[in-house]
């Protein structure tokens, strides 16, 4: 009977060993799904697998961290790491890389007037330009090797024009010079205007001085001198030499070859003369060839015939475009309009002394630059009396050579 219970033990105990070897077994080849990290759906365990920064998944279980079986399962652990990939793609630096080289392709082009002209030395030609052309009109010398002012003569220049048909665009729109009537020491609503364009401009270009502190109330005396009347003009340089003041005579080709003595009176005086044009025309309907023709003319006859370099320009009828005052700043003219004057300029209706000192006297106004005609009676008649009134009112006579120009371009 013992030996049938022993035997009977030995035969459970022996069945059970079996069964545990085989569910042992059993263990090794299919893992739960628990330790190894993953759902039998293949949906990952969110308390059992963590991701480091660099995509590596981990399990959260310490026991199983260094089987295989964790970590032999990357192509499914990592499917989350893979969906991010087109993000990735579509990055900023890949689709802003045009905007990185864009300057390139958009930097100021040359057509582009209004940069390229004005920052272009005078001496070189716009970004944007026909062929240039060279124009000349060459001043014959009255007395070979001698000038009116006893100078050495100059020799005729040419110039050169660029852009001759205007394809940077310059406005070409006339634009018919107005300065208003300036009261109570005040310049008018009009010369503030026209100053600050010219200023905008980036030009030598002058109608009132807003630069020069009005405390120091300064005045620019001009004249123009087309024609010549009875020896007026002679009599004006007098009177201004004796007032102690200088001035700038605007000239045209006629006026300089019908009376040039007085035009080398007033260079050897002191006074600038200034370039009013050959024929004095309208230069809005100039041709840029043509108007530098009209400019040339004068520039070359006071150099051959005077010995004199002229730098400053007046427009016939003050009509201007943003085209001529380009090309005219090509040549190296200042130009110069005015913000004071009254109307002198009909020799068989003038004024009376008591309407022009009223109207001159009563347009005053720091800054102010002031036209007059040479050839009116009434201006030499008044002059001294003008000048005497408006230094004892505080104002000074400067010359346009004072002035504190921008450079030509």
């Amino acid at each position: 009977m013992k030996l049938k219970k022993i035997v009977l033990f030995a035969l459970v105990l022996s069945v059970a060993l079996i069964a545990v070897f085989a569910f042992s077994a059993c263990g090794k080849d299919e893992p739960s799904p628990v330790t190894s990290g993953r759902l039998k759906d293949n949906t990952p365990s969110t308390s059992a697998v963590n991701t480091t920064e660099d995509g590596e998944r981990t399990s959260g279980q310490t026991a199983n961290t260094s089987e295989p079986v964790v970590t032999a399962e990357p192509a499914v652990s990592t499917e989350p790491v893979i969906t991010t990939e087109p993000i990735v793609t579509a990055e900023p630096p890949v689709t802003t890389e045009p905007a990185v080289t864009e300057p390139k392709t958009t930097a100021p082009k040359a057509t582009d007037p209004p940069t390229t002209s004005k920052e272009k030395p005078k001496t070189e030609p716009p970004a944007v330009q026909d062929d240039p052309i060279t124009v000349s009109f060459n001043a014959v010398p009255v007395n070979p090797g001698e000038t009116y002012t006893g100078l050495e003569p100059l020799d005729n220049v040419k110039y050169t024009v660029y852009d001759p048909k205007n394809k940077a665009g310059y406005s070409t729109e006339n634009k018919h010079f107005s300065y208003g009537i300036a009261k109570n020491g005040e310049p008018h609503s009009i010369t503030v205007r026209n100053q600050k364009y010219f200023d905008s401009l980036g030009r030598p270009v002058l109608a009132w001085d807003n630069k020069t502190p009005t405390e120091e109330k300064v005045l620019y005396l001009t004249f123009d001198c087309g024609v010549e009347n009875k020896g007026l003009t002679d009599a004006i340089i007098d009177i201004l030499k004796e007032k102690g003041i200088k001035t700038t005579f605007f000239c045209t080709l006629d006026y300089i070859k019908s009376d040039p003595q007085v035009v080398a009176k007033m260079i050897k005086e002191g006074h600038n003369v200034g370039n009013h044009s050959v024929s004095h025309l309208d230069y809005c309907k100039f041709s840029k060839e043509k108007a530098a023709q009209e400019t040339l003319g004068v520039h070359n006859y006071l150099r051959v015939n005077f010995g004199y370099e002229s730098k400053y320009f007046r427009y016939p009828f003050g009509y201007y475009t943003e085209n001529t005052v380009a090309l005219l700043d090509s040549f190296g003219y200042r130009q110069v309009f005015w913000s004071i004057a009254h109307v002198d300029y009909n020799d068989n209706d003038q004024p009376s002394y008591e309407t022009a000192m009223a109207q001159l006297t009563g347009r005053l106004h720091p800054g102010a630059v002031i036209l007059l005609h040479t050839s009116s009676t009434t201006n030499k008649a008044i002059l001294s009396d003008y000048i005497d009134y408006c230094v004892e009112h505080g104002y000074t006579f400067r010359t346009l050579d004072e002035y504190d120009w921008p450079e030509n371009n």
